[in-house]
Order: structure tokens, then sequence, then C-alpha cells
């Protein structure tokens, strides 16, 4: 890591993400630290997490999952066998419930026990539905039976409000109510809704998740079930507790019975005096935890980021390098190929040589005087020679073409060159009144030029003097 860090600094970027990182580590919050007696240490080093003494721990606090109930249908033909039976059995169930009734509208004190028992898991035909619209059906009866309240009752199932409070080391206070219970509407009117439990559940510093339920409701009664509540009316506060297990849920705190609002919130505080510095504690080494692992993925996103550049480069290197060699073949292509040709072109000016028709001799008839000015290149001389009339504008150029090897020695005798097809170089034109004689093998002198004449060799300028 420290050469991808000089790296980025002598490529002039900007912050580096992994000294940000080491920065932030630096500030993190360092977790608290925790006393232990003799026992708890040598707990700890037999083998396993020091615990309380048994007598000591919280209950485990389950988490609810409400299960479906599946509805058997029996085939037809069974269906049509037992139907006076069910015929029957409906018949005393109504009958059963209108007496079940009459018995419930009595005073709890000669009330049956039975009766009693049988209310509080009765939900009178009530509707179950999922864990989610039964929070909020009983959000919106609360509101009803006792008017706007500001208690932030948690919107959905139970097992939702566990697993945030798990997960986020909060503290979940279970509210189950009974609307049956004679303590019920004290409790909520005198109890919940006072000024003092209002704040201490709204205020955030806490940290507290409320949730509430109906026992009328499928998953408050499972939860009562579960949580082996006795009496009415019921409150229980469940935390994280660390020192019993690092993921386990502990009941801390069970509050039963009608208390006032000042007692249910001292009761609460007391408890959560006791295991707030070990949620704390959590708290910290989570954010410590964190933090190495936002560093870690820091490091690892410079280093991929570094790597990613260093591909680029080697790529973007090949592909020079390999422009380069293309550039560098072509150019060896090119230079064999014009090779090649000025060697087509030099066999086949050995061999025109060999065609152009010798001077004729000074009394001849029908013959035509030229005086050809060379350019520069080609030495710049003034040549004179004679050309029989009917001889071509092509053999002209060929003679032209050809000078040099004429003033040397044009008795070789030489093959054309295969696949080759020459062209010239230079163009002859005649000054005053300038017209320029093209290559013709039909056109002879005599219907071009006439008699006489001055002609000039032009020879074609180069591409980049065009372009200049």
């Amino acid at each position: 890591m420290p050469q991808i860090a000089i790296t980025k600094f002598f490529d002039g970027e900007g912050p580096d993400p992994v000294a940000e990182a080491l920065a932030a580590q630096n500030e993190a919050p360092r977790a608290a630290a925790r006393t232990e007696n003799l026992q708890e240490s040598l707990l700890a080093h037999a083998g396993g997490q020091a615990r309380p003494p048994r007598g000591n721990r919280t209950d485990a606090a389950p988490r609810i999952v409400p299960q479906a109930s599946a509805t058997y249908r029996p085939p037809f033909l069974l269906a049509i066998l037992f139907a006076p039976l069910n015929m029957g059995y409906r018949l005393a169930s109504t009958v059963f419930r209108a007496v079940f009734y009459v018995f419930s509208l009595l005073p709890q004190r000669i009330r049956p026990r039975a009766v009693t028992t049988a209310i509080a898991k009765s939900t009178y035909g009530r509707r179950q539905l999922l864990p989610r619209d039964a929070a909020a059906r009983f959000k919106r009866e609360f509101d009803e039976q006792y008017g706007d309240n500001d208690l932030p009752f948690f919107d959905g199932g139970y097992a939702r409000a566990y697993d945030l409070a798990k997960q986020d080391l909060m503290f979940l206070l279970l509210v189950l109510i009974a609307p049956e219970h004679d303590d019920t509407e004290a409790f909520v009117r005198n109890t919940l809704l006072s000024p003092e439990v209002v704040g201490l559940v709204k205020n955030p510093a806490n940290r507290i998740v409320l949730w509430g339920g109906n026992v009328r409701d499928s998953e408050a009664y499972q939860v009562f079930n579960e949580y082996n509540c006795t009496k009415f009316p019921w409150s229980a506060l469940v935390c994280l507790t660390p020192k019993e297990g690092s993921t386990r849920m502990g009941t801390v705190k069970r509050l039963v019975g009608p208390m006032s609002g000042s007692a249910y919130v001292a009761e609460i505080q007391t408890v959560m005096s006791k295991y707030g510095p070990d949620l704390e504690a959590v708290r910290s080494e989570r954010s410590v935890q964190a933090v190495a692992r936002n560093l870690r993925t820091e490091q690892d996103s410079a280093y991929d980021r570094s790597l990613a550049r260093d591909r680029e480069r080697a790529r973007q290197k090949k592909e020079a390098e390999a422009e380069a060699a293309a550039a560098e073949k072509r150019a060896l292509e090119e230079a064999a190929a014009a090779e090649l040709l000025e060697q087509k072109r030099q066999q086949w000016r050995r061999w025109r040589v060999s065609s152009i028709p010798v001077e004729p001799a000074a009394g001849a008839d029908d013959i035509v005087r030229l005086a050809v000015k060379m350019p520069e290149s080609m030495g710049g001389e003034r040549i004179r020679r004679t050309f029989a009339g009917q001889s071509t504008m092509d053999e002209l150029y060929a003679f032209v073409e050809c000078y040099d090897v004429v003033a040397g020695d044009g008795s070789n005798k030489v093959l054309p060159p295969d696949d080759y097809d020459h062209e010239y170089r230079f163009r002859i034109a005649s000054p005053m009144p300038r017209e320029v004689y093209e290559p013709s093998k039909a056109a002879t002198l005599a219907e071009k030029i006439g008699r006489s004449g001055n002609l000039i060799v032009e020879q074609f300028r180069a591409e980049s003097d065009d372009e200049s």
C-alpha cells in the first residue's frame, strides 16, 4: 500500500481515500473498558465468555414469528358423509357462544374463572391479520379508545421490532393489553399516557422501541404465551445481554400489575442504567469494527483503482508498441515496394532505350528539329535532336526519360519488367504559346509540333511541395 500512496502522490491525484480512512481510524471510538472479578476471569480462561451466576441470569427473550393457520378441506365424499355432524357442531357452537356471551356480561367477582380465562384467549370472531396490519389496527383502536396520544408504537410485527432492537442495540419495551381486564383502562390512562412514560419512550437518547399488542390478536396472544404472562397489566423490557451471550436477547425486567407512571419510569430507568453500559460497550466495539471494515474497503478500493490504472497504462503501452511495430512494418513494406518499383523503372529504361529510333541523317526529308530544355534535376542543359516526322509523342517522352541511358551506353539488351506500367514523371510543353503535349502512341511529332520547336521538360512537383 505505501507504493500505491507514493504513486498517487506523484501522479498528482486528489485526496487519498486510504489516508482519509487511516485518519478516521485514529479518531475511532474505543471500546469501553470492562472490569471483571477472579471468577469471571477463570471462567473466561476455561474456554468461554464470562457469564454471571445461573441464578442471576435473565430469561431468554424469544423471537416469535406468527404461523399462518392452514385450512383443511376434506374430500367431497367425506364432506357429504359428515354433513349432519357438521351441522350439529355448528348448532352446538352457536348455543355455547350465546351462553358464553351471557356469562361474560357478569362482573368478574361472580364470573366463573374458566370464563375469565377463555375471555383472555378468545378473539370474539376477530379477523386475524398480518403482523404489520395487526399493528396498524392496534394503534387505530388504541387512539379511538384513549384519544390521540404521542406514544410511538412500532408500526410492524413483533419479530421486526425484536430484530431492530437486536441489530441497533436498543431496548424493546413490550406492552400487552387485554381490553376485558378491569385494570386496563386505568393502567393505560394513568401510566402509559402519563407525561413521564411518554417522555421516556420518545427521548431518542434512551433508544427505546415500543411495541404494543392486543391479546385478542394472534401474534400478541403468542407473545402472551411465550413470555408466560399470568397477570395484567403486563409490560416487559428486552435488550441484548452481552455478558450472557454475544447475540442473546434477554428479558431484563417485567412490569406486572397496576402502578403509577413515576414508578413505571423508575423501574425502567433502573434497568437501563444497569444494562446501558454493556450496550454502549458493544456499540463502541461495533463502531471500531465498522471503521476497520471501511478502512479495509477503502484500501481494497484504492488498490483496485491503482491496479486498474497500471493495467490501463500497460494496455496503452502495448497498443503503442503494436502501432509502432505496425507502422515500422508498413514503412519497410513501402520502402521495399518503392525499391522494387525503382528497380523495374530502371529495367524499363534500359529496355526502352534499345527501341528508340536513331537520329535521321542531316539531309533526310520529313524531319522535325527540336530543342529540349531539361529541368535542373536532369542537368538543366538544352538538347538539340532531330526526329523523323512520323515519330510519335511517346517516342519523344521515351527519349527524354532515357536520355542519360542514351548518353551513356544504349547497347544493353534487357527484357521488359513483368507487371509494370511505366508512368512518366514529367510533361513536355512549348513555352510560347504554352501548350502541353501529352504522351501518345498515335499522334506524331509533325502533327503536334511541326517542322521545329523549342520545348521544355516540366517535372511533377512532390505532394509536400503542393501542400506548402
